[in-house]
């Protein structure tokens, strides 16, 4: 059985809405969810950058993030065909593990406990497929990586790009 490794934040769990009101909220900004961009901010305003990984710091910050549409779904019908992991680079902020676990066994309770993987480098992954929103996850993959579209991505080119879960069914279907 071929297997799929599925990122977490920005695939599944609609992490970006609640980081722009965060981030509107702590600067006093008005924000559009297409005007923030984390990856620049790591260049352009490193000091905004620590402030706002401060907050995503968190424990429970990750625990209400909103599922991407079809998602569930999508991942549902892919367990019958594939075998799936969840790999999130919690390693990034590990003070969400709970957050993330918790989310994750109530979002997708199918998805065994030993099928979720917190990392760091997911170059480790052993899988034929991953599905991420950040293509520096692809550096070392030996699989195919698709990239799921976000607003800090849309200029990433060299990567197969879906938009939505939608394409993805039909993509891996």
């Amino acid at each position: 059985m071929k297997r799929i490794a599925i990122d977490m934040d920005e695939v599944i769990a609609d992490f970006h809405p609640k980081m722009v009101e965060t981030f509107n909220r702590h600067f006093a900004l008005d924000l559009g969810n297409d005007d923030l961009n984390l990856f620049s901010l790591r260049h352009e305003k490193p000091e905004m950058l620590q402030q706002i990984m401060t907050l995503v710091s968190e424990p429970d910050f990750f625990g209400d993030l909103a599922v991407i549409a079809d998602s569930q779904r999508v991942i549902e019908e892919l367990s019958k065909k594939y075998e799936v992991f969840i790999t999130t680079a919690a390693m990034e902020v590990p003070t969400s593990f709970n957050a993330k676990f918790s989310w994750l066994k109530a979002h997708f309770p199918a998805i065994k406990p030993s099928n979720i993987v917190f990392c760091g480098n997911k170059g480790i992954i052993n899988a034929d497929y991953m599905i991420d929103d950040n293509a520096i996850n692809f550096a070392h993959f030996r699989g195919e990586g698709i990239l799921y579209s976000a607003p800090h991505n849309l200029n990433v080119t060299g990567y197969r790009r879906v938009k939505n879960w939608l394409e993805i069914e039909t993509l891996l279907l």
